[in-house]
């Protein structure tokens, strides 16, 4: 059984945590995505906590957890921040990062900033930055279905929510994308509690407006980019990628390419799968992570917080 805390980090913030586990044994930091929370990870650290200590923070912005309203509060360095915050908190030298979706493009900053902390990397459909950049600017089927993202810069989401109700905002995010019969109703009526926390959904969506990710309409030219055209520094620790090859959201073109930038890379595909493969396909996703856990077992102790 999960255990909710409430930790205050050095960066200013009050995250939401949730704990599975022995805190002495290898710990596991879980990052969620876009809509969700915690509850992302829900089947993976039922599995996983009689062996590791796995922790899953609500992010900066989401649910209960503190929602700063200014966009520059939600810039990846500041995000990046937030996570070795946290693993301070809990005096955890090393760990194990684990990402979706948003909160997987926040690991893969992570493990870049610092890949002696990061001891191994584990993402669920969570783009590869310099991967989505360059299929953003030259396949155009991900250029179209990204096409969303720049809905969430520019309309007035809140707005609408606000005029429409969060009921709305369920249906147009996920029963529009999903199969209706995807989502119970005990997990309808925990994503509705979670955005109804005020400041929610532009806390959210202010990740979306933080990025510097470049995303061209249709009828720009397929062009490079200033980032495109510098060396990309590459990923040393052992890490895998599950890809629900059904998502809709980041195409299957987003594994292409990935061994150029990652030295142990091994993925696995979910066939049946969409873009919220984490419990989508549970068994499958967790199953693949206890093998590789097991595979690249800890190098030495995790519990012995970095010297400052």
């Amino acid at each position: 059984m999960a255990e909710a805390n409430r930790i205050a980090l050095s960066t200013g913030v009050e995250l939401d945590v949730w704990t599975a586990g022995d805190p002495a044994n290898p710990p596991i930091i879980f990052l969620h995505g876009f809509p969700e929370s915690h509850r992302t990870w829900r089947h993976q650290m039922a599995a996983l906590s009689d062996r590791y200590y796995c922790v899953a923070p609500d992010q900066r912005g989401y649910a209960g957890s503190s929602k700063p309203d200014e966009v520059s509060a939600y810039a990846m360095p500041i995000l990046i921040a937030d996570v070795f915050a946290l693993a301070d908190a809990l005096r955890t030298g090393r760990f194990t990062l684990v990402g979706h979706d948003w909160g997987g493009a926040l690991a893969w900053a992570v493990a870049l900033k610092d890949q002696a902390r990061v001891e191994r990397l584990i993402q669920c459909n969570a783009a590869h930055p310099y991967v989505f950049q360059r299929t953003l600017m030259f396949d155009l089927p991900q250029r179209e279905a990204s096409q969303y993202i720049r809905t969430f810069r520019d309309r007035d989401v809140e707005g609408e929510v606000a005029e429409k109700g969060v009921d709305w905002f369920f249906t147009d995010r996920f029963e529009n994308h999903l199969s209706a019969g995807e989502i119970s109703a005990e997990d309808r009526a925990a994503y509705v509690a979670e955005w109804s926390h005020p400041g929610a959904i532009r806390g959210m969506l202010n990740w979306y407006r933080a990025s510097p990710m470049q995303v061209p309409d249709m009828k720009a030219p397929c062009a490079s980019t200033p980032f495109l055209d510098r060396p990309f520094p590459k990923l040393m620790m052992p890490t895998l990628v599950i890809w629900g090859m059904a998502d809709e959201a980041l195409l299957p073109c987003q594994l292409e390419g990935l061994e150029e930038h990652i030295d142990q890379l091994e993925i696995v595909e979910v066939p049946n799968a969409g873009h919220f493969v984490p419990w989508q396909s549970p068994d499958k996703v967790t199953a693949a992570m206890a093998d590789f856990l097991t595979r690249y077992p800890p190098s030495r102790n995790p519990r012995t917080a970095p010297q400052s």
